[in-house]
């Protein structure tokens, strides 16, 4: 039963996002849940990843490689409310294929997760953000994201889904509103260490849903811990689709602050 309730729940999920893309931004490979600072508490994640081998070339002239480029993200938030948590991407930070070291940007996100009656184990909320990055990252220096976040939990296992919706805000290069749906499934092996599977699927631009083929696509198997009071999630992604990224790495660190 308990799986009935899981597969009903993700499957309302994935059809309502494709009803009404573009992942994260790749200085962030994560797939939101319900975790909110308390009201006055200070959070920070360090989100880093690497690409260790990809395909094709810049898609615009002065566009940075991402083959063996090095991403690593601070990210700070605070909590606002019960419900709502203010963040900030700063620096989102690259050091590229020479080892140069470069601040290409900033973003603000606001997230708001929706009360949770006792004993319901599904939880939803949404989260927006919106930043400017150099030209190296995007051709248009302003844009944002809306995500819809959805998830539950039962016994061991936990999932969720997040339907990411990238649009521009301003800029000179045409960028069509798009959709993307992540997922995440994982398991408690032990109380302080979970296995599972993030995937990332591009649907398309909003105009013409469904090209999944000429979406960007990664899948990742984590590994989710913690050292001490310092929270570890590891991934380890392969690209496909219009993905020039074959193989990446992930890891976001929770520093505590308490």
């Amino acid at each position: 039963m308990r799986w009935a309730r899981l597969g009903i729940g993700l499957g309302i999920c994935v059809l309502g996002g494709q009803a009404t893309s573009a992942f994260a931004g790749p200085e962030e490979i994560q797939v939101y849940m319900d975790e909110l600072n308390r009201p006055g508490q200070i959070g920070l994640d360090i989100h880093n990843n690497y690409v260790f081998s990809g395909v094709g070339g810049p898609a615009y002239p002065g566009e940075q490689a991402s083959v063996h480029r090095y991403r690593i993200t601070p990210e700070f938030s605070f909590g606002l409310s019960n419900t709502l948590e203010l963040g900030a991407y700063l620096p989102l930070a690259t050091i590229d294929g020479h080892g140069v070291f470069r601040a290409d940007g900033v973003k603000l996100r606001l997230k708001y997760i929706a009360p949770r009656p006792e004993g319901r184990n599904w939880f939803w909320g949404a989260n927006f953000e919106i930043g400017r990055v150099a030209h190296r990252l995007d051709e248009n220096p302003y844009n944002a994201e809306l995500k819809g976040i959805l998830g539950m939990r039962s016994g061991k296992w936990e999932a969720a889904l997040n339907t990411n919706f990238d649009f521009k805000i301003s800029g000179p290069a045409p960028a069509p509103a798009s959709l993307e749906i992540a997922t995440k499934l994982d398991y408690a092996v032990t109380p302080g260490f979970r296995l599972g599977v993030e995937n990332y699927t591009g649907v398309g631009e909003l105009r013409q849903l469904g090209r999944i083929g000429s979406s960007e696509q990664s899948s990742y198997i984590t590994a989710d811990t913690h050292i001490g009071k310092w929270d570890l999630n590891l991934g380890l992604g392969r690209g496909y689709g219009a993905n020039n990224d074959r193989w990446i790495a992930k890891v976001i660190v929770g520093v505590p602050f308490r």
